[in-house]
């Protein structure tokens, strides 16, 4: 029988991820759910959207599991207060992993992360709870992806690496094998990561730099 779901947003993240659940995985999306500030419209895709806040009231955590459809906001913040609120209510969170998407067979996963097509997750790899992993990126053996980090499409993140909680990773960015990036980064489009990296600070270019004077929690995701 398909488990029931609610996705926890409204926006566009939200709506792909009611496409993939709906069509590509054993879940049955009954409702969405945002906070009551945010709450402008009963229904979305024909489900209807509920004050998260009152949320028992609709779906108790034995009834229903969740997703925090959230991308990279507040550097993945918004993401993280709303899935560890819901852990504290007592929900069970969702996993997706597309089936066009090669997971190896002891890859471990963590909870309310969400796997795009023609990613490529090789052996011995860990993705922490509350990760997104966009389309076509390539994440090479033994590398960790620790909780709520967001890595855009086509990376390409070498064997061995660690990639720090709540970071952001551009599209088309490189690592070395072996590279650990700090919590709290931001690594910039078409970036080279050559290096251990600094929490808190924007990389860009080719090698990737620190931007001076610039912290990650003020660029806008």
């Amino acid at each position: 029988m398909p488990k029931p779901l609610v996705l926890v947003g409204a926006g566009e993240f939200a709506q792909i991820a009611c496409e993939y659940f709906r069509h590509d995985s054993d879940y049955d999306v009954v409702a969405f759910s945002v906070e009551r500030q945010y709450l402008t419209h009963a229904t979305l895709a024909e489900l209807p959207v509920l004050p998260y806040e009152d949320l028992e009231a609709y779906y108790p955590p034995s009834e229903v599991q969740l997703f925090v459809a959230v991308p990279a906001s507040q550097l993945n913040r918004l993401r993280a207060r709303l899935y560890q609120d819901g852990k504290r209510r007592g929900y069970q969170f969702a996993t997706y992993v597309s089936s066009r998407a090669f997971v190896w067979r002891n890859a471990e996963l963590g909870e309310n992360s969400f796997i795009f097509e023609n990613n490529v997750i090789q052996p011995f790899v860990r993705i922490g709870n509350n990760c997104i992993l966009w389309s076509g990126n390539h994440v090479g053996h033994r590398t960790v992806v620790h909780d709520h980090v967001f890595v855009a499409s086509h990376a390409v993140i070498s064997g061995y690496c660690q990639i720090g909680e709540h970071s952001f990773v551009g599209v088309n960015s490189a690592f070395n094998d072996g590279v650990k990036v700090a919590e709290d980064c931001v690594i910039g489009s078409g970036a080279l990561v050559v290096r251990d990296t600094e929490p808190g600070k924007v990389y860009v270019g080719a090698p990737a730099h620190a931007l001076p004077d610039r912290s990650s929690h003020d660029v806008r995701l």
